[in-house]
Formats: structure tokens, C-alpha cells, sequence
């Protein structure tokens, strides 16, 4: 629990221009399924509401030991604001921060009155099952004690990786933090692209099978994995090169889970049900190509979100 101090805990949901509908959709999850939804906030961290994000449109930017273009318009540019929850609470209280495409299925108070055994960050490895507290971290979803955390200032850090002097792929995945301060969440609290009825928070990371982007043109750069293999991230560099960011990316894909459609979008006429989103809301977004163009008619035959939820595996 907090101090008297202490503002509410928060819950703070990144997101950019292209990934508000999941965000809206993501903040209706956190609420429907706590008991405590009056017990805490909810704030949705855009992007551009910080203008030193914009400032550096088109600026190269180091990660993985590679020059690339800071992009506004990118998928996945909402990525930095995911350090900005202790700043924006003063550093004072608990945070919980998400990406735009993390939902819940059950109750975040469970994190905000955990035993945070003096840590200041708790997150899981990025490996599914593994436990290794040296590896990289999945820090798009993150419990924090914000008063430990006063080395996180953002813009500081993100203009530094325009002089060189830190890396996207150190600074993402907590690499820099020193171990001892981080706690490792089960797997469950950041559900990589599964959904049964363990699932705590459903990530969904495969971008390429993103339900709500279905059919659209791919608008999202893939790293370039030099480390692993560097033919592949040459190849990926020269192609940018020759061709632009997003070109022979081809198309986002079906999501291969039912479940995981069903259920982002028995969420999504459930916002529309109770106003959180309008239907004009989700025409403007498939007419940008934010949101796949049968959204509407998606929404209107998908089955009722409790039918889907007791349809889950185990």
C-alpha cells in the first residue's frame, strides 16, 4: 500500500496516433476487470503531448550499434514514454506501465498491493519461462516504485541516443539497470501473444498479427538483428535503403488465436457501448489505416466477451 503522501497508484498506457484505439480498448480492460477501479488512475501517455519526441523527426538514433531514422509516425515511437511514469508522478507512489497493446483479464490492483520486497522495477524476462534476472527484460509491462527510480529522466535519456552515447537496445530491455533493483513478475502478467485462462495480461507482440490491423499495409520497422544474423540485417538495412522504411513488408496477417480477435473486439463494442469509443471514432481510424477497414463489421459479429472468455483453454 502507499503512504497518505502518495498520490493513487497509476496505471500509464503508451501510445502513438496509430495505436490510440488499443489503448482506449486497453484502458476500458484495466477498469472492467478490477474490484478497485475507483482505486486508482488511468492516464494515456500520447506521444505527442511531449514535443521532444517530434523535435528529433528524422534524426538518426543509435540501437543495436546501428544509425536509424527517428520516426513519429512509426508503430511502435510510443516506446520511450515507458520510463516516464515516475517523472510524471513526481516520483512518488506506484506505477503500472503498458503498452498500447497489453489488455487485462484480471485485477492490476493485485500488483499495485504486492510485496515489492524493496525493489524498484518488476517486469518478467523477455524469454517466456526463463528466470535468468541477467538477461534482457520485457519492459512493456512494468510495475514500478517510482521514488527509486529519480535516474529515469526521459528526455535526457532519449536525446542521448541521438549523441551516441546510449543505446535503444540497452535502454529498452533495462540492460543498464543494475539487477538487484528488478523482481520478476510470472509470465502471466505479460501473456506474449497467449490467452487461456491463466492469462493475466494478454500482450499482443507479434505486430504482424495485431487483430485490430488485419489486411492493413505493414507500418512498423523491424529491428535489424546484426547480432544474430547479420545477413538478415543487412539485407534489411539495404532494402530501407533502395526501397523506404515500410516497402515489401507486405500485409498484416489473421491473428492464428480466434480468441485473441474475439476478444480484443467483444472489448471493443463494449467501449462502444459505453462511449469510451464512438463509431465516427472508428470510421476516422480505418479511413487513416490505424484500424483494419471490417472493423465495424467485425465489432458487429463478434460474440458477447464472456462467451469468449469461458471458451478459453486452460
Amino acid at each position: 500500500m502507499t503512504d497518505s503522501a502518495d498520490p493513487k497508484p497509476c496505471v500509464f498506457i503508451q501510445t502513438n496516433a496509430k495505436q490510440m484505439v488499443g489503448a482506449i480498448v486497453a484502458e476500458h480492460s484495466f477498469r472492467r476487470f478490477s474490484d478497485h477501479a475507483d482505486e486508482f488512475d488511468i492516464k494515456i501517455m500520447d506521444n505527442r503531448n511531449y514535443p521532444f519526441f517530434a523535435a528529433k523527426e528524422g534524426k538518426k538514433f543509435l540501437r543495436n550499434g546501428v544509425w536509424r531514422n527517428w520516426v513519429m509516425s512509426d508503430l511502435q515511437s510510443f516506446t520511450p514514454t515507458r520510463f516516464m511514469p515516475p517523472e510524471l508522478m513526481g516520483y512518488r507512489g506506484k506505477s503500472v506501465v503498458v503498452d498500447p497493446d497489453v489488455f487485462a483479464l484480471d485485477d492490476v490492483w493485485k500488483l499495485f498491493t504486492m510485496d515489492m520486497q524493496g525493489k524498484a522495477i518488476w517486469c518478467r524476462p523477455r524469454k517466456t519461462g526463463s528466470t535468468d534476472i541477467n538477461g534482457n527484460m520485457a519492459s512493456s509491462v512494468m510495475l514500478l516504485d517510482n521514488q527509486k527510480l529519480k535516474h529515469w529522466r526521459v528526455e535526457e535519456q532519449f536525446n542521448s541516443m541521438f549523441e551516441g552515447k546510449l543505446d535503444y537496445k540497452d535502454w529498452v530491455p533495462l540492460r543498464n539497470e543494475p539487477r538487484e533493483s528488478i523482481g520478476l513478475l510470472d509470465d502471466a502478467w505479460n501473456h506474449l501473444d497467449v490467452l487461456t485462462k491463466r492469462t493475466h495480461f494478454l500482450h499482443t507482440t507479434k505486430r504482424i498479427t495485431q487483430p485490430w490491423k488485419t489486411g492493413l499495409r505493414v507500418d512498423f520497422r523491424p529491428s535489424d538483428k546484426f547480432s544474430k544474423i547479420p545477413v538478415v540485417g543487412w539485407a534489411m538495412t539495404l532494402r530501407r535503403k533502395m526501397f523506404g522504411e515500410y516497402a515489401l513488408m507486405g500485409r498484416y496477417r489473421q491473428n492464428p488465436d480466434q480468441n485473441q480477435e474475439n476478444f480484443f473486439f467483444g472489448l471493443v463494442k463494449e467501449c462502444l457501448d459505453n462511449g469510451m469509443l464512438t463509431m465516427e471514432q472508428l470510421e476516422f481510424e480505418m479511413k487513416n489505416n490505424h484500424v483494419r477497414h471490417d472493423a465495424a463489421t467485425v465489432v458487429s459479429n463478434c460474440p458477447p466477451l464472456e462467451e469468449t472468455l469461458s471458451a478459453l483453454p486452460a
